[in-house]
């Protein structure tokens, strides 16, 4: 899937598309690391309970010049992404999926469409 100006994640209603304020510091604040092609990665874990289980991830990744981005939900080994807004047994990731966004909206890194 090529980066994009704009992204959302399946099943989220709301579209993301990423700040004009955003800087490369901040994304390394937020825990993104450089890829071997110079591109941005974010992992996280979507148990809200320990990031160190294996659970759901959500993968974030900005192009190296900052101008497209992609992200997704995937299970816990990263092949397949999911849709964790259809049923009432992930709504604990759903809430982590949400903090993880608002604090990326907090620093300026995206937001909403």
């Amino acid at each position: 899937m090529p980066l994009q100006s704009t992204g959302a994640v399946l099943g989220d209603p709301k579209k993301y598309q990423i700040s004009p304020n955003i800087k490369r510091y901040t994304l390394m604040d937020l825990g993104f690391v450089k890829t071997k092609n110079g591109n941005f990665q974010l992992e996280r874990s979507l148990d809200p309970n320990s990031p160190f289980t294996q659970a759901n991830k959500l993968k974030v990744t900005f192009k190296a010049d900052l101008s497209g981005f992609q992200m997704g939900v995937t299970t816990a080994n990263g092949l397949k992404a999911i849709n964790i807004f259809k049923t009432d047994k992930t709504a604990d990731n759903v809430e982590q999926y949400h903090f993880i966004i608002d604090n990326m909206i907090e620093r300026q890194v995206l937001e909403e469409v």
